[in-house]
């Protein structure tokens, strides 16, 4: 991690947001009513997207959320970035509070949202230029940095064309250029990669890595583990709104218990055999990750080893006249981590 005495860092204690949404009514032209409107209409729906999150982020560290679509990740940058109001908790970047001082926290900061939105009527020149100009710079310091910043996201020979004919890769690079064309202490990443071809993606992680090298702080979200393991030297697993792991990856990966993790599909005639596998040397732990359909069950071996442990577990089915149709084998990842704690798949 690459620090500086300029740096800042983030805190948030306690963060949650309900979102409260009136349910609709059909109305008699096939259209939709707000109960917003209804003097009859029920309780409004409660939605918790966000349940008691609190995170310490070091000034110059590269920190990642990581979790599936729909996890609060989202959710969190949006409060950490002013966007979004927390229903209660409060959060600062370095010494300034979020909620109340926005236009401080506003110049300190850049943004690079999910789907990132631009005048189609103009330029990319133009987008950097307007965004240096609504931060104060001035038109010599505002032309230099969107020369600097074309030719680092590679879009020099398209600067002067309308972004409309831009492709969703192109588009995903100028919205991180334009992010920090500001020079923010700290900046904030939604989902940077998703829909990036591999080329891109490899680029879009050098500019990171080289932007955190000169002491800025960043925060990225992402349901990417090779992102999050490449990219981050620490890691906040979240799902459901809930903070569920936090740490480097390499001490997230090795809390798993063995490591390694064996997924098995049998036919669902007998589950007792897997007390016999709880035996094996190596074996840590043994879970029965579901029944499937009334004839398959699965099972989740966690294990010091991997590959040497199928012969054994094979000749264990055989003896307990188990039909063992698939083994599937892990090596220790963000991954088996999450499965680990919450029995699915990060990608569910």
């Amino acid at each position: 991690m690459h620090s500086t005495s300029g740096s800042i860092g983030i805190r948030a204690r306690d963060l949650q947001k309900i979102f409260v949404s009136a349910p609709l009514f059909a109305c008699k032209n096939g259209g939709w009513l707000s109960a917003r409107t209804r003097t009859d209409a029920p309780h409004k729906t409660e939605i918790v997207a966000l349940s008691g999150v609190s995170l310490d982020i070091l000034p110059g560290e590269i920190f990642c959320l990581l979790g599936p679509n729909g996890a609060g990740k989202s959710t969190t940058l949006g409060m950490l970035t002013t966007r979004i109001r927390p229903t209660s908790g409060k959060a600062w970047i370095g010494e300034h509070d979020v909620s109340r001082e926005q236009v401080t926290v506003k110049r300190l900061i850049g943004v690079v949202s999910q789907r990132p939105h631009f005048d189609s009527a103009l330029t990319a020149r133009e987008i950097l230029l307007f965004h240096g100009s609504y931060f104060g710079l001035d038109p010599q310091e505002r032309a230099m940095r969107a020369a600097l910043l074309l030719d680092r996201f590679q879009l020099r020979d398209r600067s002067d064309l309308h972004v409309r004919a831009f492709s969703g890769g192109m588009l995903q690079r100028l919205s991180i250029a334009r992010a920090m064309m500001h020079d923010p202490q700290v900046l904030f990443l939604d989902e940077p990669s998703a829909g990036l071809d591999p080329q891109t993606r490899l680029l879009l992680w050098e500019i990171v890595r080289g932007y955190n090298s000169i002491g800025k702080t960043i925060l990225l979200s992402t349901h990417n583990m090779e992102e999050a393991d490449a990219l981050a030297h620490r890691i906040a697993i979240i799902d459901h709104g809930r903070q569920i792991a936090i740490g480097k990856p390499a001490e997230l990966k090795s809390s798993v218990p063995g490591g390694y993790l064996l997924r098995l599909r049998f036919r669902a005639n007998g589950v007792n055999w897997l007390e016999k596998v709880k035996s094996l040397e190596g074996v840590r732990e043994v879970r029965l990750a579901s029944m499937g359909d009334a004839s398959t069950a699965c099972a989740d071996i966690y294990a010091d080893r991997g590959g040497s442990l199928i012969p054994e577990i094979a000749s264990l089915a055989i003896r307990s006249c188990i039909d063992l149709s698939h083994v599937h084998i892990s090596e220790p990842s963000l991954e088996n981590l999450f499965l680990h704690h919450t029995g699915r798949s990060l990608r569910e």
